[in-house]
């Protein structure tokens, strides 16, 4: 059985692995948000966000991974229902409440993530809180947001100036 120490260095490994995913996203012009869904130590799903690049507000980092947990399920005749239950995700930012909602659905085991936690809120329908384990690399999640928001997002929407109207 490993100590606390491996235990320990092993999630710091993953959580090391989904920041790498985070920075490919801010290379790629996204919102630098990297995740891992890990089943029986080999990731199975990986997704950063894609938002930006295929216009579509769905396709957030763990809504991305997701999708390829289905399809490995699909290509190795395994149901996913046996699949999730099983699955750590490791996670640079908290999931938004889509996604999260969409990992409670979906059973996951447990998270292991950065900045925040909402696994354990209260959620109506939307499947039992999994436990989640939070702070791990935070700053470094936090310095790649920094980052993102610094620079100038070319997808953003041009600003719509009103001219005030000079009437009285």
């Amino acid at each position: 059985m490993a100590g606390a120490g491996e235990a320990e260095a092993a999630l710091l490994a993953w959580m090391d692995r989904a920041l790498a995913v985070a920075k490919e996203a801010l290379e790629k012009g996204e919102v630098p948000v990297g995740c891992l869904l890990v089943y029986e130590g080999e990731v199975i799903g990986r997704g950063r966000n894609e938002v930006n690049e295929t216009k579509n507000a769905t396709r957030h980092a763990e809504m991305v991974a997701i999708d390829q947990v289905l399809d490995w399920c699909k290509q190795h005749k395994r149901d996913y229902r046996e699949v999730f239950p099983q699955l750590v995700l490791y996670v640079t930012v908290e999931p938004c409440i889509m996604c999260a909602a969409a990992l409670r659905l979906m059973s996951i085991l447990s998270c292991c993530g950065s900045v925040l936690s909402i696994s354990s809120d209260d959620m109506v329908d939307s499947g039992d809180p999994f436990e989640c384990s939070s702070g791990y690399r935070a700053e470094e999640a936090v310095e790649l947001l920094k980052a993102f928001y610094r620079q100038e997002n070319p997808n953003a929407p041009k600003s719509k100036v009103r001219k005030k109207d000079r009437r009285r």
